[in-house]
């Protein structure tokens, strides 16, 4: 009797693969267990556990393939990403949220890639200011840094040895003369002219300063 009810459970638990069904050109595959679809899976991981139709495993096999498919998948995805651009951490982690995976298979795919190189915020935020230094006041490149989860004392660091005061004006100088090319010294145009530059995050001393010297310069 206890055989018989071993052997019932024992086949209850087993599941047997009926179908594997490539996804367009790429290296994808629906996965169907029993006739119903259990998930979509990776080329890689298929081949590392030689998988076919008619085979038959147990509950236990198929959910630690499901994690073994979940790491994979977010680590490639991540990857895809970043060899098209440089990410911060917080950017990698939302998008890679965003596309549904799990947050252990987001923590582990982001402890790879930081071993690998491909996540350094430091050198993100070093070439994010090199970028835009000269259309961004540091004001802005601070809030935009901010926003994509650099810490805010890399952010001091990088910025203190790779912007000045003087340069941070002669960038500013350089957009004020571009947008004050076809108007005029009016009292409206100077009035934009302000909220322009205020709105992108420089100081109103600087602004003033710039406003009279390319004033000074045009008369």
């Amino acid at each position: 009797m206890f055989f018989v009810l071993f052997f019932i459970l024992y086949n209850i638990s087993m599941k047997t693969i009926t179908e594997i069904k490539k996804i367009g050109k790429g290296f994808r595959y629906n996965l169907y267990l029993d006739n119903e679809f259990f998930g979509v899976y990776e080329a890689e991981i298929l081949a590392r556990h030689c998988l076919k139709t008619g085979q038959s495993f147990d509950d236990e096999f198929f959910e630690t393939l499901k994690i073994e498919n979940g790491d994979y998948a977010c680590f490639n995805r991540g990857l895809s990403l970043l060899e098209k651009s440089m990410k911060s951490e917080k950017m990698l982690r939302d998008y890679l949220l965003e596309k549904g995976y799990p947050k252990r298979c987001i923590d582990k795919a982001c402890e790879k890639l930081k071993e690998y190189g491909y996540i350094d915020d430091e050198a993100f935020c070093e070439n994010f200011i090199n970028s835009y230094s000269n259309i961004k006041s540091k004001r802005k490149l601070k809030y935009d840094l901010l926003s994509k989860g650099i810490k805010e004392n890399i952010i001091n660091e990088k910025m203190q040895n790779l912007i000045d005061d003087n340069q941070e004006k002669e960038n500013l100088l350089n957009l004020a003369q571009k947008y004050m090319k076809n108007r005029e010294f009016d009292i409206k145009n100077k009035q934009k002219f302000y909220n322009h530059f205020a709105g992108k995050g420089y100081d109103y001393g600087l602004i003033s300063n710039v406003w009279e010297a390319i004033q000074n310069d045009r008369n």
